[in-house]
């Protein structure tokens, strides 16, 4: 299959570069995945399209300020972003220090060897190695055995995607409402549009509110380069199916319930651990499932999704579950309506 399958020409002026001030009024564009028929409603309404016994399983990993901004023992500039921790400790373990797989900047001056510091000396790291596809192994360490969550809370700086370009004024808002567990260098952003209320609203009704955790990479928007796009190899990403959880799915779907994952996070560690039964395993550890259309769906019957990039992992995702033809089709529809685009933008029922 062709990645050129998957273009589409979205106008620049539809990427949103700011949230909207209230998130629940993000319009929701929802889709029949079996006629590709929409219509046009409001995020805050989705409790209304939810039916008892329904679980909603949703990514509870937090945005970690995983931009450093420092120099180099030599002197010059130095700019690394943490993209997945290589040190094995349960985040609650104090760490003063660790290493991290880390895209630099500039690339050519940060070679194995290179000494870094940030802030007052209170952060040092040193480069181990060069990695695939050019990133970097960084073993940092903290000023007096410091914790390195609250260093890095200290010095570090909340990444944003490379397609927005503005200052984030809070950044609570790069954060979904229920994130609890830090390790993502990147926002599950189809659970940006969640507040209390809604998931209080939306538990009242019946639904059984459901979290995994999958700390996300930037490597969620590493282009395909591959022209045949079953040659791309996905990055992986370490995440966390709670057994609370799986027994919720199960439940839901022998109880004839549908289990709607929030995100293509959710759905990929889902789909990640469940049986050809159709069972899911509890389970943590890495994935690199990459989902693109000829997929079979083990365990999801709905998705709450962003609109995602052009010739992306992610638009292949949802490709595969509702169809690519149905899929361009809501994109078209979605741009004639002045919808706005991917992580501040609005979102896609698929059921």
């Amino acid at each position: 299959m062709d990645k050129r399958d998957f273009y589409y020409d979205l106008p620049e002026e539809l990427i949103a570069q700011t949230p909207i001030a209230r998130r629940e009024q993000s319009r929701l564009l929802c889709m029949d995945r079996g006629s590709g028929k929409v219509t046009h409603r409001r995020f805050y309404e989705l409790p209304q399209m939810l039916r008892e016994c329904d679980c909603l399983v949703l990514n509870d990993s937090r945005v970690i300020p995983a931009r450093l901004l420092g120099k180099r023992e030599t002197g010059g500039a130095a700019e690394v972003l943490l993209l997945s921790s290589k040190t094995d400790t349960k985040p609650s373990e104090a760490q003063p220090t660790t290493t991290w797989e880390c895209l630099v900047r500039p690339g050519k001056k940060i070679k194995p060897g290179t000494k870094l510091i940030f802030g007052d000396n209170e952060l040092t790291a040193e480069v181990i190695s060069e990695v695939e596809g050019g990133n970097r192994l960084i073993r940092f360490k903290c000023h007096d055995n410091a914790d390195f969550t609250t260093t890095l809370e200290k010095l570090g700086k909340t990444p944003l995607p490379p397609y927005i370009h503005e200052e984030l004024e809070d950044s609570e808002r790069y954060q979904t409402v229920y994130s609890k567990t830090a390790g993502s260098a990147a926002a599950p952003t189809a659970g940006l549009h969640f507040t209390e209320e809604l998931l209080n609203e939306a538990a009242a009704r019946g639904v059984d509110v459901r979290f995994i955790t999958l700390h996300v990479g930037l490597g969620t928007f590493r282009p395909v380069k591959e022209n045949e796009i079953e040659r791309h190899k996905m990055h992986e990403e370490y995440f966390i199916v709670p057994e609370e959880t799986a027994e919720a799915v199960n439940r839901a779907k022998a109880a004839g319930g549908r289990v709607i994952a929030v995100g293509t996070t959710s759905c990929r560690s889902i789909e990640s651990c469940t049986d050809e039964k159709g069972i899911l395993q509890p389970f943590s550890g890495f994935t690199g499932i990459f989902i693109y259309p000829g997929y079979k769906f083990k365990c999801m019957d709905g998705l709450i999704t962003n609109f995602h990039l052009p010739e992306s992992t992610l638009l292949m995702l949802v490709s595969a579950f509702a169809g690519r033809e149905n899929i361009l089709s809501a994109y078209n529809e979605a741009i004639k309506e002045r919808y706005r685009f991917f992580s501040f933008g609005d979102a896609m029922l698929i059921s």
